[in-house]
C-alpha cells in the first residue's frame, strides 16, 4: 500500500491489522515509560489514566500515540508525551526500545530513566484525565489499558 503525505498529524488514522482487529495509527504507534529508580533500589514509573473520551478509557497506560510519517519511535513517543503530559525535561536516559508487532502496525514502548521524580503538571490533555508515580507492585494493581498491561512481561517489568 503506497502512503501519502507527511509531516504532523499525517499518522492519525485506523489500519487493520493481520488477524483483523483494528489499531490506531497509519504508521504504528508509539509511547513513553518513565521510570525512576530510587537510591534504595526500589522502581517508579510514570503513568497516566486515559480520559473517558480515548479507547479504554478509564484504564492506565503510557502517554502515546500515533506515529506520524518518517518519525522514529523515540520521536514519536516524546512528542506524544509532551502533547499529553508536557515536554519532558532533559536528563533523561533511553533504558530500551521495545515493539510489539501485531502483524504490521507496531506498538513501540519507549523506556526512559530520569534522575529524579519530576511533579505531575497542574495541565494535562484532554486526553489524560490524571498522571502519577507508582511504584512497581501498585503498577500491576492498577485497571491497565489491555495491551499495556499484556507489554509489561515482554518487557521484563
Amino acid at each position: 500500500m503506497a502512503l501519502r503525505g507527511g509531516g504532523r498529524g499525517s499518522g492519525d488514522g485506523f489500519v487493520t491489522v493481520s488477524d483483523g482487529s483494528v489499531r490506531w495509527g497509519r504508521f504504528g504507534a508509539a509511547g513513553v515509560l518513565v521510570r525512576h529508580v530510587d537510591s534504595d533500589g526500589s522502581h517508579w514509573y510514570f503513568l497516566a489514566r486515559r480520559s473517558v473520551h480515548t479507547h479504554q478509557g478509564g484504564t492506565w497506560a503510557v502517554p502515546g500515540g500515533a506515529l506520524d510519517h518518517g518519525e522514529s519511535p523515540l520521536e514519536g513517543a516524546l512528542r506524544e508525551f509532551a502533547e499529553e503530559i508536557g515536554p519532558l525535561r532533559s536528563g533523561y536516559r533511553v533504558v530500551s526500545v521495545h515493539e510489539d508487532d501485531h502483524g504490521g502496525w507496531s506498538y513501540w514502548t519507549v523506556i526512559l530513566e530520569v534522575d529524579e521524580r519530576f511533579p505531575v503538571p497542574d495541565r494535562l490533555s484532554w486526553e489524560t484525565a490524571e498522571a502519577r508515580w507508582v511504584t512497581a507492585g501498585e503498577l500491576r494493581e492498577l485497571d491497565l489499558f489491555a495491551a499495556f498491561r499484556a507489554s509489561l512481561e515482554r518487557m521484563g517489568i
